[in-house]
């Protein structure tokens, strides 16, 4: 039944005009800023040969794409959740889901997977333009498998907290703008906690940003505390939008 809903999830996100606006304008976005690190890569090469251990492509023009990349969709992916069970609830079409033989779990896991499918398919259409490299050039595979890992955990965790702020509220449009600013705080914090005094205090805010926690893998550097991190996260929102929607039923 999860993966029914996920289905489903998937195929009225592709029915919207907003989803193919967003995958066309990311792929736009994404080119430009590809074309703009290669050609800065190509023209510093007199000066990367003259080091003894020059960085490479992946390091200098892939690692920096896809650290823009985790940015500008952090201000998409609200966009995307928003609708998720907002609108349901406000067409009224959230009861019949409740009605179903199906438990709340299995509604909120299939819509997760749903959301992560679609972003699944934009990060393969973002990956065949550093591929694209392999034409002329190398490529740190263990490394940009790393940038990968990195950036699918990093959009599930932005699509768990936007599936639980649209489980909030019946107005979409409420629900991106709560789902970006809480988002926002969780990519600044690290900011805040540099700033505090008291290195405990420091240490909780750096931990719970979302930045610090994608910086390993954006250097190729797997870690296992960064990777417990997302999926402690994931799993948090996940729950609260579960217990979020067994509350509305009861009260139905």
């Amino acid at each position: 039944m999860i993966w029914l809903l996920a289905r489903r999830e998937l195929r009225s996100l592709f029915l919207s005009p907003l989803a193919w606006a967003v995958l066309a304008v990311i792929q736009l976005i994404i080119a430009w800023l590809f074309l703009f690190f290669l050609q800065q890569y190509i023209d510093a090469q007199p000066q990367l040969n003259m080091m003894p251990d020059p960085p490479g492509v992946t390091e200098t023009v892939i690692s920096g794409i896809f650290q823009s990349t985790a940015f500008i969709l952090l201000l998409v992916i609200p966009l995307i959740t928003m609708r998720v069970v907002s609108e349901e609830r406000r067409n009224k079409t959230l009861a019949l889901l409740f009605s179903a033989p199906v438990s709340m779990t299995e509604i909120v896991l299939g819509k997760f997977f749903g959301l992560m499918g679609f972003l699944v398919i934009m990060v393969f259409m973002l990956t065949l333009m550093p591929l694209s490299i392999l034409i002329g050039g190398n490529l740190d595979f263990g490394h940009l498998a790393a940038i990968l890992l990195g950036l699918l955990l990093l959009l599930s965790a932005f699509a768990a907290a936007g599936l639980f702020m649209s489980t909030l509220t019946n107005q979409p449009i409420i629900a991106a703008i709560s789902t970006f600013g809480l988002l926002l705080l969780l990519w600044l914090i690290d900011v805040a906690g540099s700033n505090v005094s008291t290195d405990k205090a420091s240490e909780l805010l750096s931990y719970l940003s979302l930045l610090r926690h994608s910086e390993a893998f954006n250097k190729g550097v797997f870690s296992s505390t960064d990777l417990i991190y997302y999926l402690l996260f994931i799993t948090v929102f996940l729950v609260l939008s579960i217990r979020r929607l067994e509350s509305d039923r009861l009260q139905r």
